[in-house]
């Protein structure tokens, strides 16, 4: 056997050059946007766990007039988690999905809680796919959350 042909034979050396075009393969094409919608997901269930958790510290101390619940409402914000700040309480009274007045805040009707968080991301790779606002720092989406008090 020739040596050109012993050399095209032993290809052991061939792994050590398909190795590094394997692992940037799985690196850019499968794990980075893996974990760009890893930490989205987390985020999002942060942040809707936040919105809960707000719901239920706020649940058993309902606003004593739901038709003028400023003051209520800013001590009730103030509750909420730092890292997922609410902006403000919508009180919503009856079916119809209107604020609370003197004309629909009757006591037989259901009434609502009504609040939003915004979550903000910053993907690595996924960017075009996730934000679709064509920011270039991140991208932002508002969570909505109602939960009945009464």
């Amino acid at each position: 056997m020739s040596r050109k042909s012993s050399f095209l034979a032993d290809q052991r050396g061939a792994v050590a050059l398909e190795v590094p075009a394997v692992w940037l393969f799985l690196m850019l094409i499968v794990l980075l946007p893996l974990a760009d919608i890893a930490v989205a997901g987390f985020k999002f269930i942060s942040a809707r766990q936040a919105l809960r958790n707000f719901g239920q510290s706020i649940l058993y101390s309902p606003p004593p007039d739901v038709t003028n619940a400023s003051s209520w409402s800013s001590a009730a914000v103030a509750k909420a988690d730092t890292r997922y700040p609410i902006p403000s309480i919508q009180l919503i009274c009856g079916e119809s999905n209107a604020v609370c007045s003197a004309g629909n805040s009757d006591p037989s009707q259901p009434k609502y809680y009504l609040y939003t968080t915004t979550v903000t991301l910053t993907p690595i790779v996924l960017k075009s796919l996730l934000c679709t606002g064509g920011t270039t720092s991140g991208c932002t989406f508002t969570l909505s959350y109602s939960e009945r008090f009464q």
